[in-house]
C-alpha cells in the first residue's frame, strides 16, 4: 500500500459511515468518499459477531491483501471504509478481490 494511509480516527469512520456512499455484498460493505488529503486512506471493521480474534485479523489481512491490488487502479482520492460480514472469513483474498474490484466499480473510484 504504497499511496495509502490508514483511517485512526473514530470521527473519521462516523463521517463516512453517516455522510459516505455504501455499497453492499453478502461478503464485503465499502463506505466511501472523496477526500482533500491527496491520497486515499482506508479503515478496516469486523465486528465481534465474526468470530474469534483469529477469524477476525484473518478477514482483516485478506481485505488488506485485495485491496493492496487493487491500489493500483484506484483514479482519485478517496476514503474507505471496509466492513467485514460473516462470509468473509470463508473467502480467500483473490474472491475478495473480485467482489472488492465490482463494488468499487459501481462506486466510480476504478479506473475502467
Amino acid at each position: 500500500m504504497k499511496h495509502t494511509e490508514t483511517l485512526n480516527r473514530n470521527a473519521d469512520f462516523r463521517r463516512l459511515y453517516h455522510r459516505g456512499k455504501s455499497y453492499t455484498n453478502p461478503a464485503l460493505v465499502v463506505y466511501f468518499q472523496r477526500n482533500r488529503a491527496g491520497i486515499c486512506r482506508i479503515g478496516i471493521t469486523v465486528s465481534k459477531k465474526i468470530g474469534n480474534a483469529v477469524q477476525r485479523n484473518r478477514c482483516k489481512r485478506i481485505i488488506r491483501a485485495a485491496y493492496s491490488e487493487i491500489e493500483p487502479l484506484l483514479k482519485g482520492n478517496f476514503d474507505f471504509v471496509f466492513v467485514a460480514r460473516g462470509k468473509t472469513k470463508y473467502l480467500k483474498s483473490t474472491e475478495i478481490k473480485a467482489i472488492m474490484l465490482s463494488l468499487l466499480q459501481k462506486a466510480g473510484a476504478i479506473e475502467t
